[in-house]
Formats: structure tokens, C-alpha cells, sequence
């Protein structure tokens, strides 16, 4: 089945552009496309897609604002998010990452990755571009003035080695070549850190990682 995905950016060239692009991929489908954060908002809960790629800068609501509403600590059956931006500064990162998303991608990150992101997020997955995952990470760690929330229960070594090579921006099938363990058990893994952590998703395992100190 295609992955139905949901395209917001205020600039119409983009707009078509990021439709193409993703309707030329055989398992991805485009089912609508928003001008502002508040259309976004709106289409997502009609359409319910699978994905949602919402541009950062947009008019009437922003695209961070869309995400925290769609997918926000508070909503029950949260819209897996990816927000796109041309522009690299640590607050968007920040922000997006906060608000409930599940990728944050520039657009000039090309269509291999733009794909793979798309697919991760709707795997339940996620994906932020390479050339900005830890450096913004640790900054923002940096700047939390309050202490990171502790775990519910110990994490055991292994757990540890798998919350530092995601919090290095690894996918499940790094991680498991790097660990000398299957994918599966990475998934296990990473649902016993989620459990114990509180996250929603990797991004917020990732978070405490850079939090707590531990890359």
C-alpha cells in the first residue's frame, strides 16, 4: 500500500514541486496539499494521512505550530510530522523536535533522502538530516536549564549502547550492524528505552541521550 502523505508549504513553485517529487516515488501518494499551517491542520484531520511534510515558515499558522497541534505531547493519536526548512538555525530544529516531530530535513537534502525520511516516519521511524542531528542536539542539550527527567527503571548496558548510537542519528540497520545484533532485537531495544524514558519516538530518546550526557 502507498504511503499517503499530506504536503504544506506556503510557496506554490515548492508546494508542486514536493508533490512531483513524491508522486514520481511508486509507494508514496500525495492526498492533499496546504498553503498555511491552519489549512494543514485542517486537510490532516480530514484526509488522515499517513505522513505529514509541512514547510516551517508558513502564513496564518506556522508549521510548528501544525505539528504541535497534530502531533503535540497532548494529542492522542499523534500525526507522524517531518518539517522541512531552508533554513539550518537550532531554533526551528529545536522547536519542530519539541512540538511532536518525527523528521526535520533542509530542503536541499535531495530526493534519496527525502524518501527515506517519508518512509522512516511512517514506519514509526525517524529521520533528521545528517548534517545538523548532533550538533544541534548537543546544543540544545546544552541550553536546558532544567534537569533531564530519569528513567522509570535502570537501563541495562545494552539498552545504553543502543541510546547512544540513536542519539548519533543511526537507522535500526546501522545500529544493529554496528551492535553485532539483529534488527528485531534493535526494535526491542528501543521500545524497552521508549517505555522506560517516557518518549513517544527515537527523536525523544535521542534528546534525553544528549540531555543526560551521554554523547
Amino acid at each position: 500500500m502507498s504511503i499517503r502523505v499530506l504536503v504544506a508549504d506556503d510557496q506554490p513553485i515548492v508546494r508542486s514541486g514536493l508533490t512531483m517529487l513524491l508522486d514520481a516515488q511508486p509507494d508514496i501518494d500525495v492526498v492533499g496539499a496546504a498553503a498555511d499551517g491552519r489549512e494543514a491542520v485542517r486537510l490532516a484531520r480530514q484526509l488522515r494521512p499517513d505522513v505529514g511534510l509541512f514547510d516551517v515558515r508558513m502564513p496564518v499558522m506556522d508549521g510548528i505550530e501544525a505539528t504541535r497541534q497534530l502531533a503535540g505531547p497532548d494529542v492522542e493519536d499523534p500525526l507522524p510530522i517531518i518539517v522541512i526548512t531552508t533554513f539550518d538555525l537550532d531554533e526551528y530544529v529545536h522547536g519542530a523536535l519539541k512540538a511532536g516531530a518525527r523528521g526535520f530535513l533542509l530542503k536541499d537534502a535531495g530526493p534519496d533522502l527525502l524518501t527515506r525520511a517519508i518512509h522512516a516516519a511512517a514506519e514509526g521511524d525517524a529521520l533528521i538530516a545528517p548534517s545538523v542531528t548532533v550538533r544541534l542536539l548537543a546544543t540544545f542539550a546544552t541550553s536546558r536549564a532544567e534537569a533531564a527527567r530519569q528513567p522509570l527503571e535502570p537501563l541495562t548496558a545494552r539498552e545504553e549502547e543502543v541510546l547512544v548510537t540513536v542519539a548519533r542519528g543511526r537507522t535500526n540497520d546501522e545500529i544493529a550492524s554496528e551492535l553485532f545484533i539483529t534488527t528485531s532485537t534493535v526494535k526491542a531495544h528501543l521500545a524497552s528505552l521508549m517505555r522506560k524514558l517516557g518518549a513517544r519516538n527515537r527523536v525523544e530518546v535521542a534528546m534525553w541521550a544528549h540531555e543526560t550526557g551521554r554523547v
